[in-house]
């Protein structure tokens, strides 16, 4: 399909994947399709106020725990249209791309394979399986270290093998803050970036006067 020549490019949101103590990039995994929406919550870390003491009211203990959702579809249909050219598509349909996701909550068989190998030999403690850091990138403005909360493929048309050839992938991410890693790791890096990056785009927004309020002064 072709585009109007002066459309501006689109950028695509995706999950990088890294290494946590190199930062090495280990997988990027973009979307083929930029969701139409993405929620946020944050969820304000404040002091919790003991019955008298009125002067923690207004105390922030740490940055608020955002949450991000989106819903992100995946679609060979057009594919299949020219199988000589997309192969895989013909073959297998969008399993790569569902099991590129999929894969990122997974410990890998080489680490399961040799944590078995350990408790056969009688190790009694197995230090669970270290993952790569995961961040989503949703421009150059929101690049965050986050945790997949929730998962789920909804599988909406197949082809004659059974091969699904559409889906709708939902995603739950929990933002990584320094109340989750600390200062001097990759993912505190990254998050106070995000953070600064935040502050600098607060830094832009024009400043507001109270008679755009309709009222004079506070007291």
């Amino acid at each position: 399909m072709t585009t109007f020549p002066g459309s501006p490019r689109v950028i695509q949101g995706g999950i990088v994947l890294v290494d946590p103590d190199t930062a090495i990039v280990q997988r990027v995994i973009v979307l083929q399709y930029n969701p139409d929406t993405l929620t946020r919550t944050l969820q304000v870390k404040g002091v919790t106020a003991e019955a008298g003491d009125r002067l923690e009211a207004t105390r922030l203990i740490g940055p608020p725990a955002e949450t991000i959702k989106l819903d992100a579809e995946i679609d060979a249909t057009d594919q299949l249209e020219f199988p000589d050219r997309n192969r895989a598509a013909t073959e297998v349909g969008i399993h790569p791309q569902l099991a590129a996701l999929e894969t990122i909550v997974y410990p890998s068989s080489q680490q399961m394979q040799a944590n078995n190998t350990l408790a056969g030999t009688g190790v009694l403690e197995i230090v669970p399986m270290q993952s790569p850091l995961t961040l989503f990138v949703w421009s150059r403005n929101r690049i965050v270290p986050v945790n997949i909360t929730e998962f789920s493929i909804t599988e909406e048309a197949f082809d004659p093998n059974l091969n699904p050839v559409r889906a709708k992938v939902s995603l739950g991410l929990r933002v990584l803050t320094i109340n989750d890693v600390t200062f001097g790791t990759r993912a505190g890096s990254i998050f106070m970036a995000y953070f600064q990056r935040k502050e600098q785009l607060a830094a832009r927004n024009p400043e507001g006067t109270l008679s755009a309020l309709g009222i004079t002064r506070i007291l």
